[in-house]
């Protein structure tokens, strides 16, 4: 492996603010991972191999003039395909928008833009974010880099295969229920949700509007820091952005190597008694190492946990049959030629753009907000979202952050749960009560099983705490050496 790509994003940033390598050199060096390895790992539903080659040119010429660079200049990332960009297309990897292209970039995109970044491609999902595995994708099945017989998670599958198989330095994903923690759970890299309104939607495609998070994947917790840096902020499109006298923006990798003094860390014994023995185990070890680093572990409870998945798949399920009823064949993407009325074209066009999953989300929505059923299952959904917001409020007035897996087990085989959506929606039991609570998590590794796959320790924080919440992931990722990893190098 060349030594550009074993580089951070930071070590790799400094070098080219330093002289010390161009960013045209790591941007071939990327290129030629990507050549090797996508006809294995089929990360990338699109690259831009010209553009990209032009820009880091620009990037070199910059540092060459003595101009002050970006936080991201000349660094090779790569963005899922749910954020609309005005070059290339925006698929969403959905048949039904395999040829839309956008005409304006979403702004966290724009921000890695502005911040010098340079974008290789756009990576693969499962499709409109729905799933755990990236087995739902409309166009291709991503596969893990650490055993290419097994998933890389959902639904920023493409994301987290394509950080740990070093086709990018860092990329970013987005997270309704656990999409950017449980692929990079189970790809062994860094994945970061921040609190909802923290980062801009504009431009995400909406899932789940009330849900949806964007945030990055990378090799490390310093990485995550510097990207949230760069995303973050008030964004006056967003309308759920949240300004900056509420919550003002920090400087994330400012403290992060400052061990947090006084830390107490929630644990739910009944969390880690349900994961897989090898996932139960490296979470006890997690715990036992932050004891040693004078931590107070303090047992809770969360009492609303159990209903976390039924309420969130009404809610979830409700917000998608609403946002994708724009995708009829009229306003956007495919529109059935097999057609002889208007009604046609909008039930054609559905019928063949939209995958299985997609359109059991839709129908499962559709059916809870309509009438007669709207206070029997969407209402009852959004009073217990608020008791799970309450149980997280309460166990925050106990400890500095939770501790819990990111998924029950490893990554699985491919097709193993294809034909269960019920056991694949529980790979997510630990990660969606977050979402419905707003609050930010962030998923590192923490082990691996007898298999040589990776696994993943989750913490989570109070809302807009995501410097403290970084810092105390960093006080383990230091300790533990269990960072930076690389299939076929651990």
């Amino acid at each position: 492996m060349s030594d550009i790509l074993k580089m951070t994003c930071l070590e790799l940033r400094d070098a080219i603010a330093a002289g010390e390598i161009k960013s045209s050199d790591a941007v071939k060096a990327y290129f030629d991972c990507i050549d090797a390895a996508e006809p294995k790992i089929d990360a990338y539903l699109s690259t831009f191999k010209d553009t990209a080659l032009e820009r880091a040119a620009q990037i070199d010429d910059k540092i060459a003039a003595g101009k002050k660079p970006g936080q991201l200049a000349g660094v090779p990332v790569a963005v899922k395909d749910n954020m609309t960009t005005d070059f290339g297309k925006t698929t969403c990897a959905s048949k039904i928008l395999a040829n839309f292209e956008a005409p304006y970039n979403a702004t966290a995109v724009q921000k890695l833009l502005d911040a010098g970044a340079v974008i290789l491609g756009k990576l693969n999902m499962d499709e409109f974010a729905m799933g755990s595995s990236t087995e739902n994708s409309g166009i291709k099945q991503t596969r893990n880099p650490w055993n290419t017989g097994c998933v890389p998670g959902g639904s920023s599958g493409g994301s987290a295969a394509a950080v740990a198989a070093r086709m990018c330095a860092s990329a970013l994903g987005s997270d309704t229920g656990g999409s950017i923690r449980q692929p990079a759970a189970f790809c062994g890299v860094v994945g970061m949700k921040p609190t909802y309104g923290r980062v801009s939607r504009y431009g995400l495609v909406a899932f789940g509007s009330s849900l949806d998070q964007i945030g990055p994947l990378t090799h490390d917790v310093k990485d995550a820091a510097l990207m949230l840096n760069v995303i973050a902020g008030h964004d006056s499109r967003d309308s759920t952005s949240v300004s900056e006298e509420l919550a003002p923006r920090c400087d994330c990798l400012a403290d992060i190597d400052n061990p947090f003094e006084g830390l107490r860390i929630a644990v739910v014994p009944e969390y880690n008694d349900s994961a897989e023995a090898q996932t139960a185990a490296a979470i006890r070890r997690a715990i036992e190492q932050y004891r040693s680093l004078g931590a107070e572990i303090v047992e809770i409870q969360m009492p609303h946990a159990d209903y976390a998945i039924a309420a969130y798949y009404l809610i979830a399920t409700a917000e998608a049959s609403s946002n994708l009823a724009r995708f009829d064949g009229v306003r956007y993407g495919h529109r059935s030629e097999n057609v002889k009325s208007y009604i046609d074209v909008y039930n054609m066009s559905r019928e063949e753009g939209f995958g299985q999953e997609v359109k059991r989300r839709i129908m499962l929505g559709t059916y809870a907000l309509s009438s007669g059923y709207y206070d029997a299952y969407y209402l009852k959904a959004l009073k217990v979202r608020n008791l799970i917001r309450r149980d997280y409020q309460a166990a925050f007035e106990r400890a500095d952050a939770l501790l819990m897996p990111v998924s029950p087990t490893t990554a699985f085989k491919i097709g193993e749960k294809t034909d269960d959506p019920l056991q694949m929606y529980l790979a997510d039991i630990y990660t969606i009560s977050l979402n419905l609570a707003g609050v930010p998590g962030i998923s590192i590794p923490c082990g691996m099983d007898s298999n040589g796959m990776p696994i993943g320790m989750q913490l989570a924080a109070p809302a807009f705490q995501e410097q403290k919440l970084l810092r105390i992931a960093r006080m383990y990722e230091t300790a533990s050496g269990i960072t930076n990893l690389s299939p076929g190098e651990n």
